[in-house]
């Protein structure tokens, strides 16, 4: 078996779900619209190209022999076991066949991802699965970031309701609070807050290459990580997304203070920190004005909506939280977020740690912690790598994001974060075309 084709075939799978992912929105809900049928099955693409792509790494580890070193790797141990917990909780209080099996592709297509782009690039072929990837991951970011500049800068709010956008599918754009003088943009994601949340790991991952890169790159490349900072910044704004710009700013700073810590004098921090403290405080000086009401607070002073955001923030907070600790066992699969509007139940828990815990229970969360620990911890051993660095940095800020929103269940965001981390954290060299390998 020619296990090098299979390799390149692995490879071109993984990158048609990484670019692919990018404009899914937008292409789904224009397929829908002309084939209602088909709706869920067009929704389903990349799990689809993900079982395929499972299939071709397992007939290669297969044909390598190298299961044995496979399975003594911790994050595929833990994925496993993560998966293991949904298969098992599947007939534990089900909300119907179609709500579980919505919620078990959501709950576990990161990590399959995840474990896909790392076994392929650990195992199989390391070299060509980082540059196809990130080539993958550029194009995928130039088509985000570029959408939302055309957004902001020209293009009419409602242009994507030409495509099939609404109220019913996705709407395409929303409002701070009913304030029709801050549009919140989407882009080609579900959304302004996975807009903002990827703004930010974009524009962490942009400055954690400059940093890095600074003595050895060209004046072309220097003008090209600008305009995409400054796009990403742009997006990250627009948005208007509060976890999201704090998180944003913060992943930013991350990068850049771990790729210059040293270099860093002591005037530096002392006047960033002032800086820091003078902005909070003009924050809270100028709590009353129209500007951070509708921006900060998120509260049309004219009006708005009557149920408030802060208000539903912590109505989600305290009940995820009562649920969780009611419910050892979690409430089963499909019982939360856009899987469960398929049954009777439907719930929404504004928490990405609650999310989880109601689906799979405590030890489903603590399965879960585990793992991303455990890639944040390699991120960290590999930081000298711009890669490895930008999604750390990413990571931690996604992570707070996760407090106020389910961050993880954004196809776009979750996917490519976990991927990109997949391939920042696979450090053995792989087997790719040596002889090992049966032709």
């Amino acid at each position: 078996m020619n296990t090098r084709l299979l390799g390149k075939i692995i490879i071109l799978i993984e990158v048609i779900i990484l670019v692919g992912i990018t404009i899914h929105a937008p292409v789904t809900i224009w397929l829908g619209t002309l084939f209602p049928s088909l709706d869920e099955v067009i929704k389903s693409w990349k799990e689809i190209l993900m079982g395929v792509c499972l299939v071709l790494v397992i007939i290669v580890v297969s044909v390598q022999s190298s299961w044995k070193e496979v399975w003594r790797d911790w994050f595929v141990r833990i994925a496993a076991i993560y998966a293991g917990i949904h298969v098992a909780l599947l007939g534990w209080m089900s909300q119907g066949f179609l709500a579980a099996g919505v919620g078990i592709l959501i709950d576990l297509r990161y990590v399959l991802y995840f474990i896909l782009v790392y076994v392929t690039a650990k195992y199989i072929a390391r070299s060509e699965a980082r540059k196809w990837l990130l080539r993958a991951a550029l194009l995928g970011g130039v088509i985000i970031i570029g959408f939302a500049a055309l957004q902001v800068l020209i293009l009419p709010d409602a242009i994507l309701a030409n495509i099939g956008y609404s109220r019913q599918t996705i709407a395409p754009f929303l409002t701070v609070d009913l304030n029709d003088a801050y549009v919140r943009i989407n882009s080609t994601l579900r959304g302004p807050n996975p807009l903002g949340a990827y703004a930010g790991m974009a524009l962490a991952l942009t400055v954690a290459y400059v940093v890095q890169h600074r003595r050895t790159l060209s004046n072309k490349a220097k003008v090209g990580a600008g305009v995409f900072m400054l796009g990403s910044v742009s997006a990250l704004w627009a948005s208007y997304s509060r976890s999201a710009v704090v998180a944003g700013v913060f992943m930013a700073v991350l990068a850049t203070v771990l790729s210059s810590f040293k270099q860093i004098s002591r005037p530096v921090w002392i006047s960033s920190f002032i800086v820091i403290f003078g902005l909070i405080g003009g924050i809270v000086a100028a709590r009353d004005t129209a500007f951070v009401s509708n921006i900060v607070l998120h509260e049309n002073p004219a009006g708005g909506s009557a149920e408030k955001s802060n208000d539903g923030h912590i109505d989600s907070l305290q009940d995820g939280t009562n649920r969780m600790i009611r419910q050892p066992l979690g409430g089963g699969i499909g019982s939360t977020g856009s899987a469960s509007l398929r049954s009777d139940a439907p719930l929404v828990i504004e928490n990405q740690y609650l999310f989880i815990a109601h689906e799979t229970g405590w030890t489903g969360l603590l399965t879960f912690l585990g793992l991303f620990s455990l890639i944040m911890r390699a991120l960290w051993q590999r930081r000298e790598d711009w890669l490895a660095l930008g999604m750390f940095a990413s990571g931690v800020g996604l992570a707070i994001i996760g407090l106020l929103l389910p961050v993880w269940v954004d196809d776009t965001v979750s996917i490519v974060w976990w991927g990109l981390a997949g391939l920042a954290v696979a450090a053995a060299k792989g087997t790719y075309g040596k002889k090992r390998t049966s032709n």
